[in-house]
């Protein structure tokens, strides 16, 4: 794999975690979840997640600075997903096993300003073997802000807003690994981010949603026709 830079110039290798690795992937993740101001919007991937991705379905990639993990990011094959995301995108049912899911991400606090979950997404990004996956699919709660632009930066777009986890909404977005995605230049439509009823509507007349923007101290999200 390739390398990641801190602001301070210091280059650090990306690596594939393993099992043996995985009390570490653990104490980070509970880390991180203890410094968020909002705990839902992160879903933490279980015991049984990790070890399914370690297992070979899917790739863990981690940095460490001084011997410790700092940072990590997780792609899973979902297999057979009751909920599978596919469905929520748009997706082909014969397609869904080329779909594989950009899960979390987790990023020491003490390193966080470093653009890590960005770097991290590019590289792994370029990892998946496109002759099996064809799409990276992902679940956002809408107002995390931060993981928003993260995935409009990897090239993904907003492609539905569903209810899942039982109760929670969410943003589902993607990327098409082998084609790319074709909007209109000149038709576009800014829905503040609150109304879940009027994007759903644009969502499921064959928009997407493409950026989002500050106005106010409220954030919209700017959707455009697709072609």
């Amino acid at each position: 794999m390739k390398h990641v830079t801190l602001k301070n110039g210091i280059s650090l290798p990306v690596l594939k975690l393993t099992k043996q690795d995985l009390p570490e992937i653990k104490r980070l993740q509970t880390k991180v979840i203890g410094h968020l101001s909002e705990k839902a919007f992160l879903q933490p991937l279980t015991d049984e997640e990790f070890i399914t991705i370690l297992d070979g379905n899917g790739l863990l990639a981690g940095v460490r600075a001084e011997g410790n993990l700092i940072a990590f990011r997780a792609f899973l094959d979902p297999g057979e997903d009751p909920e599978h995301l596919g469905e929520d995108a748009g997706i082909p049912k014969e397609q869904w096993s080329s779909v594989l899911y950009s899960e979390i991400t987790n990023v020491d606090p003490e390193f966080q300003g470093n653009g890590l979950q960005r770097q991290l997404g590019r590289i792994m990004m370029d990892e998946v073997d496109t002759d099996h996956y064809n799409y990276i699919c992902t679940t956002v709660a809408p107002f995390n802000i931060a993981s928003i632009k993260d995935k409009f930066e990897l090239g993904m777009h907003i492609a539905a807003l569903s209810v899942k986890y039982g109760t929670l909404t969410r943003y589902i977005m993607m990327k098409n690994l082998v084609t790319e995605v074709s909007v209109t230049d000149d038709d576009s439509i800014e829905v503040e981010m609150a109304e879940t009823t009027e994007q759903q509507k644009l969502l499921k007349a064959g928009w997407i949603g493409t950026a989002i923007q500050a106005c106010d101290e409220r954030y919209t999200v700017i959707y455009r026709k697709m072609k």
